[in-house]
């Protein structure tokens, strides 16, 4: 028996909120196994600079909330590259508020970057995605667990996963795998003022089996994993990478 291959030779992925942290990761380890990338994010400079570590890339600067943006986005990448083949929707937005003071505004701009935008860009791929495609969202250990303070970021989240599911059952007749990754504690830009400005590291190593902090490569190898063909067999997962958090 062969061992499993991770490589993405010849085929084209389209990575969202690749201009840092997790997606940023995604991106170059993509684009290291072989496959021409399509880095999408807000910053032009930002992602000009992770795409310098893509060898074969097209940046694509856009916000993904936008309505228009979701078939631009697949549109460029057909363009460019003749097709699509893993889509990796690494964009999120985390703010955390206690619900007494929760405005409707940061409830729907969590919703529309975490669960409409990924939605609506997996649904203008689909006509372009055939056997052997590969579908990853980026949930979360708050797509399992409750978080104090952050009753929106848990509800996009945990529609995530029944996305995940949900989809993972109507595409796997079509060869599509559709699957998600749920993140623990990984340092990234959206928790640095966390991070830095309150004891939340040290709280969340303490109730962590590991002990620390994830780092975006380590979730990186796990949506590669998940891109490749060595995930040939799996379908409608969830895959925690947290360090042992949800196994408390």
């Amino acid at each position: 028996m062969s061992s499993p291959d991770l490589r993405l030779d010849g085929k084209v992925a389209i990575v969202t909120g690749a201009s840092s942290g997790i997606g940023a990761a995604a991106a170059r380890a993509i684009g290291a196994a072989g496959a021409r990338v399509a880095l999408v994010g807000r910053d032009d400079g930002r992602l000009a600079a992770v795409a310098a570590d893509v060898p074969d890339h097209l940046v694509l600067a856009a916000d993904i909330t936008d309505d228009d943006a979701p078939a631009a986005i697949v549109a460029r990448t057909l363009a460019a590259f003749g097709r699509v083949d893993v889509l990796v929707h690494s964009a999120g937005l985390f703010e955390p508020v206690p619900f007494a003071q929760l405005p409707a505004e940061s409830l729907d701009r969590q919703w529309s970057t975490n669960v409409r935008a990924p939605l609506l860009i997996t649904q203008a791929a689909l006509p372009h995605l055939d056997g052997g495609a590969s579908v990853v969202f980026l949930s979360s250990i708050a797509g399992h667990v409750g978080f104090q303070d952050s009753a929106a970021y848990c509800a996009t989240k945990g529609a995530l996963e029944l996305v995940t599911r949900a989809l993972a059952l109507e595409l796997a007749p079509r060869g599509i795998r559709v699957n998600s990754i749920a993140p623990g504690n990984i340092k990234t830009p959206m928790n640095e003022e966390l991070r830095t400005t309150t004891d939340y590291e040290a709280v969340c190593n303490a109730v962590t089996p590991a002990g620390r902090f994830g780092e975006a490569d380590e979730i990186a190898a796990a949506i590669l994993f998940l891109a490749s063909d060595a995930a040939s067999y799996v379908h409608g997962t969830s895959l925690l990478v947290d360090g042992g958090w949800t196994a408390r």
